[in-house]
C-alpha cells in the first residue's frame, strides 16, 4: 500500500492493518514537504506494545516480522508542530514477495540460464523501481523547497521595491525644500 498524506500541525494518524503471525512487513516512509521534514512515527503490535518510535525523522524504513496475530497499528504524529502542516508519503509492504518461478523454493537442481537470467532480470527491476521511487520524492520535497523559497524572494523584493520608492519620494521632497524660497509673511508693519 503507498500512501501520500497531509497531516496537519498538532494532529496524528494512524492506520490499522490485520496480519498473521509469523508474517514479514516493512514500513517505509518520507516527509515530502513542511516544517522541518519531519515527523514522528510509531507501530504498535496487537498487545499495545509499542515495536517501533522514532521522533522528528525525515525518513526511514522499518522492516519486522510479527510474532502475535492481530491488529497492528502504525502512526504518523505531528503534534510537536503548532504551525506547520506536512505531507508525508509511506509504503506499507506485507509478506514475501512471491518466487518468480514456480517450485523455484523446492528445486534440487540448478537455475538454467534462460531462468537465471530472469531472476537477475526481475531483481534490476525491482532496484530500478526503488530508485525511481526515491527519486521522484527528492524531486517533490526539492520543489517544495524551491517554491518556499521563491516565495521568500518574491516577497523580499516587493519589500525591497517599497523601500526604494520611499526612500526615491523622500530624496526628492528634501531636495526641494532646498531649492525653493522661503517668502517672509506679508503682515509685516511699514514705516
Amino acid at each position: 500500500t503507498e500512501l501520500t498524506l497531509e497531516l496537519p500541525d498538532s494532529d496524528r494518524r494512524c492506520f490499522h492493518q490485520e496480519l498473521e503471525s509469523g508474517i514479514k512487513f516493512t514500513l517505509d516512509y518520507q516527509v515530502i514537504s513542511g516544517g522541518h521534514y519531519d515527523v514522528d512515527c510509531y507501530v504498535e503490535d496487537p498487545n499495545g506494545k509499542t515495536i517501533y518510535q522514532e521522533t522528528k525523522k525525515q525518513y526511514d524504513s522499518f522492516p519486522h516480522r510479527t510474532e502475535v496475530k492481530g491488529v497492528y497499528t502504525f502512526c504518523f504524529s505531528n503534534e510537536f508542530s503548532t504551525f506547520s502542516h506536512k505531507i508525508v508519503y509511506f509504503d506499507f509492504q506485507v509478506g514475501d514477495e512471491p518466487p518468480i518461478l514456480p517450485d523455484m523454493n523446492n528445486r534440487v537442481t540448478a537455475l538454467t540460464q534462460m531462468e537465471s537470467a530472469c531472476v537477475t532480470i526481475h531483481e534490476m527491476l525491482n532496484s530500478v523501481i526503488d530508485s525511481q521511487t526515491h527519486y521522484r520524492l527528492r524531486e517533490a520535497q526539492d520543489r517544495s523547497r524551491a517554491e518556499e523559497l521563491n516565495g521568500r524572494v518574491s516577497y523580499w523584493s516587493v519589500g525591497e521595491t517599497i523601500i526604494l520608492f520611499v526612500v526615491s519620494i523622500g530624496q526628492v521632497m528634501l531636495l526641494k525644500s532646498f531649492f525653493t524660497e522661503k517668502r517672509p509673511g506679508s503682515g509685516g508693519t511699514s514705516t
